[in-house]
């Protein structure tokens, strides 16, 4: 890697300090974002409160970690939790964690390969999983074919969409090619807003724009 021959030098290259924490905090600040990451470990989500974050994030890899788990739990704050690499019964076991300690979740379906293939999406499972749960289910996408399943997601119920975004996707980085530039997560929220206007509320009416039409075209 650029930082070093070894996992823990790429790590300590890679990493952000409390002082690179202190700097994205205030920048979000500033810009009115809310802004929060996933924890690894129990001292790490301690380490977020000091910022006092709207949300809480459980990756797809501590999904099994039951007493970081609890420890999210506890501060009672809308967390997503991602469901890749998961069995139902896992994923049952951290969706009792929450629903025991009453603190509103949202489970995410995805693929934990980086990139993950067209054909592993499944997104139909956005919908199991709303059944099986009875709660908000979103999609965290690691694909590289543009964002569509993002897009798809959203028209089947998906509450929420994730994406990896990258200044380069060429630079070095497990996860760069499956991750959005600049350009790419501007089209993907501009064609999610389209999304939702035009799935509407499924309430059939006639449209003022149809009137002038239907009184020139119909005679009864």
């Amino acid at each position: 890697s650029p930082w070093g021959k070894t996992t823990r030098d790429q790590k300590l290259g890679l990493e952000f300090n409390e002082k690179e924490y202190d700097i994205i905090d205030k920048y979000c600040k500033q810009k009115e974002i809310e802004w929060f990451a996933s924890s690894w470990d129990v001292d790490s989500q301690k380490f977020l409160r000091k910022y006092n974050l709207k949300y809480n994030k459980v990756p797809s890899a501590m999904l099994t970690n039951h007493k970081l788990l609890k420890t999210i739990a506890e501060e009672k704050k809308h967390t997503f939790i991602s469901t890749g690499m998961s069995t139902m019964e896992q994923i049952k076991d951290a969706v009792k964690i929450f629903r025991d300690s009453s603190c509103p979740f949202e489970l995410m379906h995805c693929n934990s390969s980086y990139p993950s293939k067209l054909e592993e999406a499944n997104l139909n499972c956005v919908n199991t999983l709303k059944r099986e749960f009875n709660c908000d289910v979103g999609y965290s996408g690691h694909e590289t074919v543009s964002y569509i399943c993002c897009v798809v997601a959203t028209t089947i119920g998906a509450t929420s969409v994730e994406r990896h975004i990258s200044l380069d996707r060429s630079m070095y980085g497990s996860d760069q090619a499956a991750s959005l530039e600049k350009m790419g997560l501007q089209r993907m929220v501009r064609d999610v807003r389209n999304i939702e206007k035009v799935l509407g509320d499924g309430i059939k009416r006639i449209w003022d724009s149809e009137k002038p039409v239907m009184k020139k075209l119909r005679s009864n």
